[in-house]
């Protein structure tokens, strides 16, 4: 008996309505002459919109940085047997994650009203260098201090998570051949865990550059600074948040890729957790329809 496919009407009843909605926006967008993509073009490229660009990516790019650093020696400290580090790790995670990011930045801002100046030294003993607030802290440090730490409390999770996922008994074994728990960590543990450490690595670095736009309030220029800086003189708010819009969605495009690439790398020798190849997944999602697994009828006996 041949096997039937099992039809799925809903589908394309789905697909038909979807397709009418999407095409009935499209043309809303070319057709209404009040987004104006004349200005959106014209302002695509221009400097200020590429400036904001750069400092956007430099943002992103630092206080993650930043926030990884901190979040890898958060994850050690939770996850460490002395209950002063592991404590000391809770409460920053605690704090960071409690509280909002906007915030954070705004307290880091104004902190010369509590620290005017600003000092490094030995605990309890001379002060070795030292200066005044409102000048060591400047919008573009405001920012990455802000940002970088928020992130490593989030980071620190995101790590913890994937070592824990690693065997145990893997551990146990380094132990008994001698090797350190620093040598287990760095060496059996991490390169491991890292399948599981960037998928949601990768969308919180996706998260940090679309965060960053909360650094307009400091008054420093980045994407979303530079487009209100100019909509405030030619009063073309919708095009140029358009142009804000559509920059972030190129870069976002770019990071996804990047990170599409790292889970491969890191899935080598696991091939069940190997991501499907770039082409693949924009075949599987832009064309026809496949049978869900287990939805073939089973071909039953055949007389010979």
């Amino acid at each position: 008996m041949d096997a039937v496919p099992v039809r799925h009407p809903g589908r394309w009843v789905a697909t038909a309505i979807v397709s009418a909605l999407a095409a009935m926006m499209a043309a809303s967008m070319v057709t209404n002459p009040r987004f104006r993509w004349g200005v959106v073009w014209e302002f695509l490229f221009s400097e200020s919109i590429l400036e904001g660009v750069r400092l956007t990516l430099i943002l992103t790019v630092v206080a993650e940085a930043l926030g990884i650093v901190i979040g890898v020696i958060l994850a050690v400290m939770r996850l460490s047997p002395n209950p002063v580090l592991s404590r000391s790790a809770w409460a920053y995670i605690w704090f960071f994650r409690g509280t909002p990011l906007l915030v954070q930045l705004i307290f880091w801002f104004n902190i010369a009203a509590l620290y005017p100046e600003v000092s490094l030294g030995i605990p309890f003993g001379p002060t070795l260098i030292s200066g005044d607030a409102n000048t060591l802290v400047t919008p573009f440090a405001v920012a990455i201090l802000g940002l970088g730490l928020n992130e490593g409390a989030y980071a620190a999770e995101i790590v913890r998570g994937g070592i824990a996922g690693v065997d145990g008994g893997q551990s146990e074994a380094a132990k008994a051949l001698g090797i350190t728990h620093t040598q287990t960590l760095r060496r059996i543990v991490l390169p491991q865990a890292m399948k599981l450490i960037v998928p949601p690595l990768g969308n919180q670095t996706i998260l940090m550059l679309k965060t960053t736009s909360l650094v307009s309030i400091l008054a420093l220029a980045d994407l979303l600074y530079a487009a209100q800086a100019i909509y405030a003189r030619n009063f073309q708010t919708m095009p140029l948040l358009i142009v804000v819009s559509l920059w972030y969605l190129v870069i976002t495009s770019v990071l996804t890729v990047g990170q599409h690439y790292l889970e491969e790398y890191f899935a080598t020798g696991a091939a069940d957790a190997r991501p499907i190849g770039l082409a693949a997944r924009w075949r599987r999602n832009l064309t026809g329809f496949r049978r869900s697994p287990g939805t073939s009828t089973p071909q039953g006996p055949t007389d010979d």
